[in-house]
């Protein structure tokens, strides 16, 4: 039996003709709802996944006009989260946020963003913990953060107190791949001997 012909329950889609296998790519990336892994994506079209990678990175490099023959697009194709994901070109956000009124593409506080930075740091965190580190409460701020999806819930210490992370979410916000291409943040932090002094003041009380 031909690929073309397998049936999804055999794990492969009909291949995708190999002159429309770039804009096959693009149709699923315009109705994707997560950013799409190199895997996924070459399920989809019925080709290897090294050759759904060189696509995507194809992509990329029209979209940004590094191309022969090619200009910037409004557009570009960010690894992220994991994934591939299209979104608006940076060239234009300031035209894009006066377009865009209210709503959750609204750009975070510095205190949301100072909040988020003290999750994606020491998660999974308190907002005890979150609000020692900063010196002020952070319920608000943690609620804003919650409901723009860009941390969760993530169980609870044995105090009771519920511990937060971040979300893939944030990744996409921060435009990373992972975690791991979180700058160091040593040189923005207080003192080692500070930051013993706020854990131990911490561990020695029920924070929620």
């Amino acid at each position: 039996m031909s690929r073309a012909a397998q049936s999804p329950e055999q794990g492969q889609l009909s291949a995708v003709a190999p002159q429309r296998l770039r804009a096959a790519a693009e149709a699923v990336l315009i109705v994707a709802e997560e950013p799409v892994s190199e895997a996924a994506l070459a399920e989809a079209l019925g080709v290897e996944e090294a050759q759904a990678r060189e696509l995507l990175e194809s992509l990329a490099a029209e979209y940004a006009g590094e191309l022969a023959g090619t200009s910037p697009r409004g557009f570009v194709l960010r690894a992220v989260a994991g994934g591939w994901r299209l979104a608006s070109s940076p060239e234009f956000s300031d035209l894009l946020e006066r377009f865009v009124v209210g709503g959750a593409t609204a750009r975070l506080s510095q205190a949301a963003l100072e909040t988020l930075a003290v999750i994606a740091y020491r998660q999974p965190v308190t907002r005890g913990r979150v609000a020692a580190v900063r010196g002020v409460n952070v319920d608000s701020v943690v609620r804003t953060l919650l409901a723009r999806g860009l941390i969760v819930e993530d169980g609870q210490e044995p105090s009771g107190a519920l511990l937060y992370r971040t979300t893939t979410e944030f990744l996409e916000y921060m435009g990373l791949r992972s975690l791991e291409e979180l700058p160091p943040l040593a040189p923005y932090l207080p003192e080692a001997s500070a930051l013993g002094e706020i854990e131990e003041e911490l561990d020695g009380r029920s924070l929620r």
